[in-house]
């Protein structure tokens, strides 16, 4: 070993003892947050790796997404090149051609090249998009992070056009084929002639090259690019479950001062490796409502700035000793106007490349509000009163939750005790003027298919949904339990229901708390009664209009072709698509509370969606969830838009089999 090579493997050595230090002080600083069982379905979590990571999917998803797949295997193949080199360097004689033979090693080395003239046109264009086109995503109100993103690509710039130079001397060197070296064989034209020590040259280019290596590998966890090392475990320990479930909250210990979250410790340790994972890439950040709204909510400020409190805190606690008194992440990270403003949506966790959970972090930050510190808009108080009181979120006596069936023929569970499907009205379907539209064609529908079905009437309670994505936990789990109970005194095959939020909620969330049925959609059950031919629906004339798609029932739970389908077989065939739609569609603002929350920032989200509607110049917009409706016509009076009529899919679907414009 010469001289150069004892002094590289001892700074190789050292540096590669800081940075263990450094990865054990990042796991001490997970271990900081509460246990989570995040385990399980190795195999499926092997299969995310390779198609998130290897393959890029999430990132891919988006044109943009291309430059970045560019620059991260061309980092790869760069990384081998230093590997190959730096071993050279310490042992004589090494190569992959010695190790691999000439045509692997000569793959490896064209690989390298043509990825490396690639990632250098990726961050010139990336460049350019960040300071001249300056696209949404990309706007960072962080000085301090534009010039660290700079800094970085910089540097792989830098590392790139080193490579380049280093190959190109061996190239003149008769050491690597140049014809499996394109790039690097027309770099060296410009060491020919120059009277240069190409030894020389090559030592000093190495030298630089491996020192930036060095620098990235001790930089890294203390910079944006900590997703590097953080971004692989995250997707590997991501939720495989539902996107759209909530953790239950255990009230078991009667002495507990808080509920809720409102330090960085309070988080899950699983939470807190979400702050390492985030690329800060800005797509979460593009596709809020809130965001594009002008709320002050950003889902990527959020991570940004809590990553940011739990690296100024953890010497201190990683020390064992507590968070400053000014380290509450309410307000000195998150304040309650951006807390608030948050649907519930997902679409941030949709676009997400590492899978980070942003929803479990507001509502756990939103439960300690409402239940620890009792602390929420004012407008909220008459909405939980009345879930304690009716057991629904209106201003109406729970006497009066069978009130929308009078005069019609409706089977009441306690009447029959066995069935073959509950339909589950929910409090927007029994309450809701317009939505008992919707609940009205559907007992007309399920008459007319002979289905053997009954309502639970004055028996059925919220089913907890809004209690929940508002924070009150104690009081959603209160609503559950009761339902629970009333749901175990009937044998029944399904239950059914025309609201995306019920539905989830019982699909998903329920089965915390013990309780197992199946659970329909009313989309899905309707367009099976259609296929069966127990519903002949026939055209229905002037139906030239737009599906949109509910957060809770596309993004959350995959059901977009059913209602489309159910559209198409009602002689709908002028389906236009919204700008957004499917699992990218725009939230209509009412989820998470929200429908009983006023918009006093920014412009109201259903208002945007509708304005994107109007764009479509069709006159229908057809739905599947009561909020979403009641949403669109609102948004459609304050617009004056006259001659839309919005409809429920049951609603059309009772038109189309002959029972009338309900």
């Amino acid at each position: 070993m010469s001289i150069q090579g004892m002094i590289l493997l001892a700074v190789f050595a050292a540096v590669l003892a800081v940075f263990g230090f450094i990865l054990r002080m990042l796991v001490r600083t997970l271990k900081l947050g509460k246990p989570e069982a995040r385990s399980g379905d190795t195999a499926k979590r092997i299969r995310s790796i390779l198609v998130q990571v290897a393959a890029q999917a999430r990132v891919l998803s988006q044109p943009a997404g291309l430059g970045h797949f560019v620059i991260f295997w061309g980092f790869i193949f760069v990384t081998l090149g230093t590997i190959e080199h730096m071993a050279g360097m310490i042992v004589p004689g090494f190569s992959y051609e010695s190790l691999f033979g000439h045509a692997a090693a000569g793959w490896i080395s064209l690989l390298q090249d043509l990825l490396g003239i690639l990632v250098l046109v990726a961050i010139l264009v990336s460049l350019f998009r960040r300071f001249a086109l300056k696209p949404l995503r990309l706007r960072i109100d962080d000085p301090a992070a534009r010039r660290e993103a700079v800094l970085i690509l910089s540097l792989i710039f830098v590392l790139i056009v080193l490579m380049l130079c280093i190959k190109s001397i061996g190239v003149l060197e008769g050491r690597i084929d140049g014809r499996y070296a394109p790039v690097s064989r027309f770099v060296s034209g410009l060491f020919v002639g120059r009277g240069l020590d190409l030894h020389l040259a090559e030592s000093v280019l190495a030298w630089i090259h491996h020192l930036i290596i060095f620098f990235f590998l001790l930089y890294i966890p203390f910079s944006k690019h900590i997703h590097i090392l953080g971004a692989i475990p995250n997707i590997y320990l991501r939720n495989l479950g539902p996107m759209g479930k909530l953790d239950r909250m255990d009230f078991g210990d009667e002495n507990a001062e808080k509920f809720g979250n409102s330090v960085i410790t309070d988080f899950t340790w699983k939470q807190l490796l979400d702050l390492y994972g985030c690329t800060e890439c800005g797509r979460c950040q593009a596709a809020c409502p809130a965001y594009l709204t002008e709320k002050p909510l950003s889902p990527f400020r959020m991570i940004h700035r809590m990553r940011h409190h739990l690296m100024r805190e953890r010497g201190k606690l990683l020390a064992g000793g507590t968070e400053s008194d000014d380290a509450a992440i309410i307000p000195d990270t998150m304040t309650e106007e951006e807390i608030w403003a948050c649907t519930t949506c997902g679409a941030c966790m949709n676009e997400c490349p590492p899978f980070i959970e942003h929803v479990q972090k507001i509502i756990d930050l939103r439960r300690y509000l409402v239940m620890t510190e009792s602390r929420f808009p004012a407008e909220l108080q008459p909405v939980f009163r009345n879930m304690e009181v009716n057991y629904n979120p209106w201003s109406i006596g729970y006497a009066s939750r069978a009130e929308w069936a009078e005069g019609l023929d409706v089977p009441a569970a306690s009447q029959k005790t066995e069935f073959d499907v509950l339909f589950w009205v929910g409090c927007a379907g029994s309450f809701d003027a317009r939505a008992q539209s919707v609940s009205r064609a559907m007992i007309a529908l399920l008459s007319k298919a002979g289905v053997d079905f009954a309502v639970l009437g004055v028996e059925e309670k919220c089913c907890g949904e809004t209690a929940r994505r508002l924070g009150n936990e104690y009081l959603a789990q209160m609503l559950i339990d009761a339902n629970i109970e009333t749901l175990g005194k009937y044998r029944f095959g399904k239950i059914v229901t025309a609201c995306p939020h019920c539905f989830n909620t019982f699909r998903v969330e329920y089965p915390q708390f013990g309780y197992q049925a199946q659970v329909m959609h009313h989309s899905e059950y309707l367009l099976q009664l259609v296929r069966e031919g127990k519903l002949a629906a026939g055209p229905v004339p002037s139906t030239a209009g737009a599906y949109h798609d509910s957060c809770y029932l596309g993004r959350y739970n995959d059901i977009l072709s059913e209602p489309r389908e159910l559209l198409r077989r009602m002689g709908v065939e002028k389906q236009a698509e919204f700008a957004r739609h499917e699992k990218r569609s725009f939230c209509c603002g009412a989820g998470g509370g929200r429908m009983w929350m006023e918009e006093t920032i920014g412009r109201r989200i259903n208002e945007e969606r509708v304005g994107e509607f109007l764009a479509l110049g069709v006159d229908n917009v057809f739905t599947a969830c009561p909020y979403c409706m009641t949403m669109f016509e609102d948004g459609l009076k304050a617009r004056e838009a006259g001659g839309v009529r919005v409809r429920d899919i049951a609603e059309v679907l009772l038109e189309a089999v002959g029972g009338g414009d309900n």
